[in-house]
């Protein structure tokens, strides 16, 4: 059940819109937030919404003793689904030395066309029955010691490994696949997707939220507006060999928009000239929306505050372990504590897919220091260090303690003598852009044995796609082994992980390192240390306007 179709590249001089990855056109001639069309930015609304709406409708029952029988209610109005449907060997971080862990949510938007409100927003009436994509994603990030906050936006047609998945609602299953990410909730829900994200990135990710594009409105409405701006004035509209367009027609300046507008706003991509900076525009909204809601006095108004929750919780669907009005209450309050100027707004550094132009695939070392600065808990604003390390505003040190990937402390688990360490190598080198490197198994293996790790062997009944090298055991018992595996290659103690899906010390070889026996020495990044083109923006940052693509001046 895997779709294809044309996928349609970001808006450039020369080219035009077309159909939407599924091969269906689109109301502006494109599809979501990656570099299709206009999809997606009704999903970055929705994450929008969906975080401002945890965090609002929930406190409402904190503050508003709005009494048992509503509380009932809006209990009764959340929609839930399973945390995880696919295939994953990412494992949960440890708590750092004062107990705090790091939070990670995953935001998903979905075009789904399954009922009325979502057909007349979102068009399409013709495949109002296909399985919805998630053309909107991004990971909230919360870092341990609830300071900070990072957001990646991953591109709706980024190629990635989609492992493998059950629908909990069907029981159908899907074999793993290579394919754009916005299919793989198609392929079992957002527990599929969740699964995909694990896989990516190597984080651990506590919950999803989705919401569709009714729900983008209804929010947006709740809210009462969020001001956004514009350098000229933009008219998103059909143009010759472009059909379609948002309709988003504004002047010059700032203007406060809700309901269908901000959809409008976020469904933009052909003025803006490109999906990248439609999901800058989304940013901007975003954190536009944080700021107001921040503005707002919303507790002493007991009405807005029971709109809001009633608009929140008939507008997110969530993964089961937080489905109450509580434990979206209790993670509300989390989200709270952020300041704005500590909320750092990223998308994915990406490139062109060499195996179609139209698609993106992550950019390799780019992309590998997101991810890693997300493993390890490192701030993205550049204001703190590692949660639990060397305190706030330093460095982690490469002997401190990683707040995601090191498995436990360095406990009473003392090694084998290494002659007596099983030690089973697989070969994981395979990515979604390079293939597999033949022989790594084989070539680590020998390696270990000149060590005196003699009970090495390759493991030659499959091939593996990680994008870093990891070294995995079963539990307690084998900790202290795997580190001593982990010390004799040169792989940082922040790469072993306990897993249930190994019977013993368990050497992967991502992609990583392709070449040589020892493991090519990383320097960890520090705080702030992002790529340039993962277009960083903070909450904090005001007065920034989106430049309109020429043809959609007026």
């Amino acid at each position: 059940m895997t779709r294809s179709g044309v996928h349609e590249g970001p808006v450039r001089p020369g080219r035009t819109g077309g159909d939407r990855s599924d091969g269906r056109p689109t109301p502006d001639g494109g599809g979501g937030p990656g570099r299709g069309g206009p999809r997606s930015p009704g999903g970055r609304g929705r994450r929008t919404l969906r975080w401002s709406a945890t965090t609002l409708a929930v406190l409402i029952l904190g503050t508003s003793g709005a009494g048992h029988l509503y509380y009932g209610h809006l209990n009764g109005n959340i929609e839930k689904g399973e945390r995880s449907s696919g295939d994953s060997e990412a494992h949960k971080a440890e708590p750092n030395a004062a107990g705090q862990a790091p939070l990670n949510i995953l935001l998903v938007g979905s075009d789904s066309r399954a009922s009325d409100e979502n057909v007349e927003l979102g068009g399409g009436r013709d495949t109002r029955g296909n399985p919805p994509l998630g053309d909107v994603q991004m990971l909230i990030h919360l870092a341990a010691d609830r300071e900070s906050a990072a957001v990646v936006s991953v591109p709706r047609d980024t190629r990635v490994d989609i492992p493998e998945c059950t629908d909990p609602e069907t029981g159908d299953t899907y074999p793993a696949t290579n394919d754009i990410i916005n299919t793989s909730l198609a392929r079992g829900g957002p527990g599929c997707t969740l699964a995909t994200w694990q896989n990516l990135t190597g984080v651990y990710i506590d919950h999803w939220m989705t919401v569709d594009f009714a729900g983008v409105v209804n929010m947006a409405d709740a809210v009462g507006g969020v001001e956004v701006c514009v350098n000229q004035n933009v008219w998103d509209r059909p143009l010759p060999g472009v059909p379609g367009g948002s309709g988003l027609r504004m002047r010059a300046g700032s203007e406060k928009v809700e309901g269908e507008r901000a959809l409008q706003w976020l469904r933009t991509r052909h003025a803006w000239g490109s999906d990248l900076l439609r999901a800058r525009a989304q940013h901007m909204y975003l954190n536009s929306m944080i700021r107001t809601l921040r503005d707002q006095d919303v507790f002493t108004d007991t009405g807005r505050l029971m709109d809001l929750a009633e608009a929140a919780t008939t507008s997110l669907k969530v993964s089961e372990e937080i489905g109450s009005v509580k434990k979206l209450y209790d993670l509300g309050t989390q989200l709270r504590t952020v300041p704005p100027d500590r909320i750092t707004m990223t998308t994915l550094p990406t490139a062109e897919d060499p195996q179609n132009r139209n698609h993106l695939v992550a950019a390799g070392a780019g992309a590998e220091r997101v991810w890693t600065m997300l493993r390890d808990d490192v701030a993205f604003d550049g204001k703190g260090g590692r949660t639990g390390e060397e305190g706030k505003g330093g460095k982690g040190g490469k002997d401190g303690k990683k707040a995601s990937g090191e498995d436990g402390p360095a406990s009473g688990d003392p090694a084998a003598p290494d002659g007596e360490i099983g030690v089973l190598v697989q070969n994981a080198t395979r990515s979604a852009t390079l293939g597999p490197v033949g022989g790594r198994a084989g070539a680590i293996a020998r390696s270990l044995v000149t060590k005196g790790f003699t009970r090495a062997v390759p493991d030659t009944s499959r091939a593996l796609a990680e994008e870093r090298t990891v070294v995995r055991h079963p539990g307690a018992g084998s900790r202290g082994d795997a580190r001593r595996v982990a010390e004799s290659l040169g792989i940082p103690p922040g790469s072993v992980e306990q897993s249930a899906d190994v019977l013993g010390v368990t050497v992967v070889v991502g992609a990583d390192w392709r070449e040589g026996t020892a493991y090519p020495e990383q320097s960890p990044p520090g705080t702030g240390d992002l790529p340039e083109d993962a277009d960083a923006l903070d909450a904090a940052e005001t007065g920034t306007c989106m430049d309109v693509y020429g043809p959609y001046r007026w």
